[in-house]
């Protein structure tokens, strides 16, 4: 199957259409990549090694056991920096979080959330925190490929691909930089199976799912994407697809449902009239909106464990304000700046 490049290339051959997630979805690499890659580079080009476990606390809750699990590496450096700046105990370290607003008006651009993308907007507004982010996405690339090798797919990836391919146009959708995707792809020598691997030059999942598969190209009822982040599952319902999760802490679970009968039930388009199977936003998975709660624990601020946060599903600058507003409740209610453990949280199971 020859590789395409760009998603205006992408021709239909079947009837069926499947979008497929790549990192945490086909290969157990979150862990790997957040803990030794992403999270040493935010500490260091963001001058928080003063308050370097707090600042590993927020960044590997946000990024793999909330419910911004899988969001692009841009949108998500900013959050996780407004969670530490409104947490109190790193930012009596004497740590100084910059203005984001730079930032900020690169993701309103309409850009791609890409180096690419980043290198483009920085030509018409050059900025020295656009230089720091830049620096530090690049630092991540190279860890990433220095760092990460010999991660395998999950058992039963391979076969259940065998029965997509045979009746549907398989397309990789990824927030990962596309020549880490393709190193991966090749590495496993999987580069047969997808007809193009579209990484987050080419833009959003939701961009990725709408050119391949929308404008009535497949009926919605042939149209799936797998995934394992609420994000994923946001893309999907965007542009029509039907959704299949895979679980974090149950991928091979799920793997064995999607093989074994989900992606046969897709097929025979038999999914209208049967129990859909437990999606990432539902209590069988361990993804949360705050630390403490779920099977995947973090401590964390106290202000983002206790109790029920309002705007669970929100979008991220919402959720920010909706924890804004806890955090300003509580110093007022307590009359001291924070409450000291997360410990008492109760467990969602």
């Amino acid at each position: 199957m020859a590789l395409v490049h760009a998603l205006a290339d992408f021709q239909k051959e079947h009837d069926f259409f499947i979008g497929l997630d790549s990192d945490g979805c086909v290969f157990d690499s979150m862990e790997i990549k957040h803990k030794e890659c992403f999270t040493p580079a935010f500490i260091k080009h963001w001058k928080l090694q003063a308050a370097a476990k707090y600042a590993r606390q927020a960044w590997e809750f946000a990024n793999l056991y909330s419910v911004a699990r899988g969001m692009n590496r841009f949108p998500v450096l900013v959050r996780t920096l407004r969670l530490i700046q409104d947490w109190p105990e790193p930012m009596r370290r004497g740590i100084v979080i910059p203005d984001l607003k730079p930032l900020d008006d690169f993701l309103a651009s309409g850009l791609p959330p890409s180096n690419a993308g980043l290198t483009d907007y920085m030509k018409q507004h050059p900025h020295a925190l656009l230089d720091r982010t830049m620096g530090w996405s690049l630092a991540v690339n190279a860890s990433v490929k220095d760092i990460v090798e010999g991660v395998p797919p999950f058992p039963l990836v391979r076969e259940s691909l065998d029965k997509m391919v045979a009746k549907a146009d398989l397309a990789v959708v990824s927030g990962t930089p596309t020549d880490a995707l393709v190193r991966e792809w090749v590495e496993n020598e999987m580069m047969h199976w997808p007809k193009i691997i579209a990484g987050q030059e080419l833009g959003k999942k939701t961009e990725h799912l709408a050119e391949m598969s929308g404008n009535g190209r497949y009926d919605n009822d042939k149209k799936l994407m797998i995934g394992d982040a609420p994000g994923d599952q946001s893309a999907a319902k965007a542009t029509g697809c039907l959704y299949f999760p895979i679980n974090p802490n149950h991928e091979e679970e799920s793997w064995q449902r999607l093989h074994d009968e989900a992606l046969d039930r897709f097929f025979a388009r038999m999914q209208a009239t049967t129990k859909p199977p437990a999606s990432p936003s539902s209590k069988s998975c361990c993804l949360s909106s705050r630390p403490g709660r779920g099977r995947n624990r973090t401590p964390a601020p106290r202000a983002l464990a206790g109790g029920d946060l309002p705007g669970l599903r929100r979008q991220p600058q919402e959720r920010l304000q909706v924890l804004r507003a806890v955090f300003a409740r509580r110093r007022q209610r307590a009359g001291r700046p924070f409450a000291a453990t997360a410990s008492s949280t109760p467990s969602r199971r």
